[in-house]
Parts: C-alpha cells; structure tokens; sequence
C-alpha cells in the first residue's frame, strides 16, 4: 500500500483533541435585532456613515439553486439601496430604478468586491444580469458611491441620481474576491470572472476563469474624477486560485499592516477548500503551511482584533460552511462541506505561530454564509479596521453587527436544494466583547504536547534527534518533517504500537541546514506539533 494513500486514511480518521487549557483573550457574545420590515439579503456589499448602513447589491433568496434556469434569477437581485440604522431600529429603501443603465444593473449585482474609504463606498466587479448581451456576465465596472449624501437623500425619499460616479477596467471584472487596502495601495486578491448560466451538471451554459493573482492598484479620487494607477500584479495559481473566501485586515508581528486570505474554494485539483492561509503585505506574500484551518472555510462575518501588549494578532469567524465542524468533542470531517454554526478564532502570537480555538459559543443556527461584519466605528481602532484590544474599555465592548448572510435549514442542502432549503437571511446580531476571566474549552493546531507529551530530543540538536511520544490507545502513528516554510520533508508512518511511551529516531539521510523545523506527530485521535532548532 502506497504511504499516500496510508495518510490520507489516517488523515480522514483522526480527531483532534482538547489541548492544555489557558486563558482566552477574550469572550465573544451575540444580541438579536430585530428590524421591522428588513428584508433578507446575501452576499451585498456595506457602507456606512454616522452608524447608519448602507446596503448595496447582494440577493434576496439564499443558496443558488442547481437548476441552470433558476440559479442566480434576476428576481432574486437586490433592487434597492436600504439604509439601516440598528440603534434605532428603523430602515429605509430606495428604488435603484432611477439610474443609468450601467450603474444600476451593477449595483444589482452579486459577490462584488467592496471597499469604504474617505466617504466613499467603492464597489467592483460582482456577477449579474446584463440587459444588452441578455445574459448574466461578471461586470468590469468600479462604481463610487457617495456613503453619507446617499444614505441622507434616501432617508428623506430625495433624488440619488448625483451621487454615484462609474468607470470600467477589465481588470475589476471579478467576483468571490476580496478588496482591502495596505497603506496607500488596494489589493483585490482571488476571484474569478465568472459568465453565462451557472451549472453544476458539467454542461458548457458558462466561462469560468479564476485571476490566481493579487491585482494591485492606486486609486486618484478627488471627489470629481475618479482614475486608476495599476501596478504589477502578483501571480500564483497555486496560492490565488481562491473564492468566497475570506480576506482579514491584520497587524503582524514586525509591526506591519497587511491581510491574510484564509482558506476558500476550490483546490485546482479537487473541490474542497484550502486548509492553508496565505499572508500579504506592501513587501510581498507568503504561505503559512505549518497552519491549516480546519474551521469556518467559506465567506462569512470576521473580526479582526490586535493586542499591542502581548503582540497578538486574533481573526474571529462567524459560522459560514466548513469541511471541518466540531460536534461533541470530535473534529468532525464532512468533505460534501456542509453548513455549519462554528464559531472560531485563529491567533498569531509574537513568534507568528498561529493557532484555531473553537469559541465556546456557535452561531443560532446554520447561520453565516455570505454575511458581512460591520463594524463600531466608535472604539479604537486602527485605520485597516483591526480594532484596539488593549485600548477598549470596562468589561463588554459592542464591536459592531453581523446582518444577513444565507440561512440554511440544514448542513448539507446542496445536492437537494429546490429553493425552498434555504433564505436570505433578515437577521442582525450585536457582537459584544466580553473581559475574559474563564479558561478555552478547545484548541487545534496548537503548538502544544497534548495527550501525547511530544518531547524532541535533543532539542536544539544537529540533525540527529528523537521524537519521543505517549500513546493511550494501541494504533498506528504517522510523523511528519517540515521546515520553515511548510515544505515536507520525511514523512514516516510506525504501524501497530503498543499503548505507552515510544521514541522514534529519525534515521532519514537527509541533511538538515541549520533553522527552525516542524515535527507533526498524528495519530487517530490527535495531532501535536513541535518546533525543532537545528544548529
């Protein structure tokens, strides 16, 4: 039997296990809006001014269907500009009916890529209906709305037609990626330019072209003109074949501002997520393949927040669709990638080893696919919306809102869905940050000993080195080699061991360069990895 294939059936048994309690950061708590007369929306784009929202495309129906006709039908686009105030509980709409043709057929479009900055709302790209060529097309479009004058004029049910400017690059045709801005430069990472009638049958009723890239650009808005400056885009099949994923604003360890792509669909070569994160910042990117994310994989609510104090950077993610849930102490795997109610944190520490912690806390429901966070802007927070954590203050901090997104009755609806399985979600939760003073209930891919006590020896050493382990149940163990970039270097797999104590002696003659290395160690009920220091 190939070693491949051994690993991959082990890979499919194991669940991983609680590691060494500790104490979380923080605690997270969700409070139900209701809105009267909100109606439902997914996979919109959000501004907003003065607390109040400014909700921008998206549908009104929940999970696209499977049948070519009836998946993505016009009837379930978004119409209308609505204006939310969630203090006040109260919503607005406008008809988009008044404007040029151009702009409001983008405007009705789906999964664009959207960015506020300085007033201004910049939506790009998104998948629609297209009236000239009578089909549905990804737009090239970049449309700039004016957040405050907008949401003013459709309070007051005055004319909008003036406060929306609109240019076309091919570049911005794309939909399922992510906008964010580094300093003074935008990125739209991912994404795909996606034609014609969707159909998961195989039959050829549309294009479909991924960027596998980062397209950088600058942008000149001075109320007036808007213009484009392109720079050299980063191209990576391998690292930037991603959609509907998720992009979140960061603070690394050195100090730097930049954003982290975390998993996404589909692998060039199978259709199940990425498991692996990807870091971007103004000097370039690079794959974090020590980590892999076994939560949260598809586009949902994120909050990036930083403590300065102890160097940590936490991403928080809200429900969405995962290969991987957690159910009754088991990390289950479900590779038809269900719905899920997960709610997770990854955390980078000071040395940049990150970590997945499942919250103690899920969402109240199948909740969360295609929802957007929006966030407080009256707390601390840095100018790429990570917020503040050691500067926030008493022992609850309302962060901001989680609206909308898809509603699952379900996990897994996708082989069966008539239309009927799912909705455009209509829900709006406070998120509220709570002091912590209780200890984490669950860990993954902790850098941790765990239950099996993994100990290198020696360790720092010079290449020569044991793995010592612990098992509580007789079965086969698999040991894993990495180094510094997540590149596999040996891989073993010892058959059959006994309950106890073991030490594996790496026997391999590779020659190991002085550096940091990874050893993995997995069993079919637990993972651990230890740093090793060759000198």
């Amino acid at each position: 039997m190939k070693k491949s294939f051994i690993l991959a059936l082990l890979f499919a048994a194991y669940n991983l296990t609680t590691a060494q309690p500790q104490k979380d950061p923080f605690n997270i708590a969700l409070h139900p809006i209701s809105v009267d007369g909100l109606v439902g929306l997914q996979s919109y784009a959000v501004g907003q001014y003065n607390g109040k929202w400014l909700l921008i495309g998206g549908r009104l129906d929940g999970l696209h269907r499977r049948q070519p006709f009836a998946a993505f039908d016009p009837q379930g686009n978004n119409q209308n500009i609505i204006v939310v105030d969630p203090v006040e509980k109260k919503q607005w709409s406008a008809s988009l009916s008044s404007l040029p043709t151009s702009i409001r057929e983008h405007l009705s479009a789906t999964n664009m890529q959207f960015h506020q900055e300085n007033g201004y709302l910049y939506v790009m790209g998104g998948y629609g209906y297209n009236a000239t060529s009578d089909r549905k097309i990804t737009f090239s479009y970049l449309t700039s709305i004016d957040v405050e004058k907008v949401i003013d004029a459709v309070i007051k049910q005055q004319s909008i037609t003036s406060y929306f400017r609109q240019i076309s690059d091919q570049k911005f045709a794309v939909t399922g990626g992510q906008l964010k801005k580094i300093y003074d430069t935008y990125y739209l990472v991912g994404g795909n330019k996606f034609d014609g009638n969707y159909n998961p049958m195989g039959n050829p009723t549309y294009t479909q072209v991924y960027t596998n890239a980062i397209r950088k650009f600058k942008m000149n808005d001075d109320g007036n003109t808007l213009s484009i400056e392109h720079e050299k885009e980063i191209y990576d099949a391998a690292r930037f074949h991603k959609r509907d994923y998720n992009l979140v604003s960061q603070i690394f360890p050195n100090g730097a501002a930049g954003i982290t792509a975390f998993s996404g669909v589909f692998q060039p070569s199978v259709d199940l997520p990425f498991l692996d994160c990807v870091n971007v910042d103004s000097n370039g990117y690079h794959t974090d393949s020590s980590f892999q994310q076994y939560l949260n994989h598809y586009h949902c609510a994120t909050i990036p927040i930083y403590s300065s104090l102890r160097n940590e950077m936490h991403s928080v993610f809200f429900g969405g669709i995962a290969q991987y849930y957690y159910k009754n102490g088991i990390l289950t795997q479900d590779n038809n990638v269900p719905f899920v109610n997960t709610i997770a944190r990854v955390t980078r520490n000071e040395q940049g080893e990150m970590s997945e912690h499942v919250l103690p806390i899920t969402m109240p429901g199948y909740f969360g696919a295609s929802a957007e966070f929006v966030p407080n802007l009256n707390i601390p927070i840095y100018e790429n919306e990570v917020i503040q954590l050691d500067s926030l203050v008493g022992d609850s901090t309302l962060l901001g809102y989680i609206y909308g997104g898809i509603h699952s009755s379900a996990p897994n609806i996708f082989f069966t869905n008539t239309g009927g399985e799912s909705t455009a979600a209509s829900n709006i939760y406070a998120v509220w940050l709570k002091s912590s003073n209780t200890l984490s209930t669950h860990q993954f891919n902790e850098l941790s000993r765990g239950s099996l006590k993994v100990q290198i020896i020696p360790n720092p050493n010079n290449g020569q080195f044991g793995v010592h382990f612990q098992l509580e149940h007789a079965g086969d163990v698999f040991i894993e080699l990495r180094d510094h970039q997540g590149k596999i270097l040996d891989q073993s797999l010892l058959t059959s061991l006994k309950r106890g104590e073991h030490t594996y002696k790496q026997h391999s003659s590779l020659t190991l360069e002085p550096g940091t290395y990874l050893v993995t160690v997995k069993t079919t009920s637990e993972i651990c990895s230890q740093h090793m220091i060759i000198h």
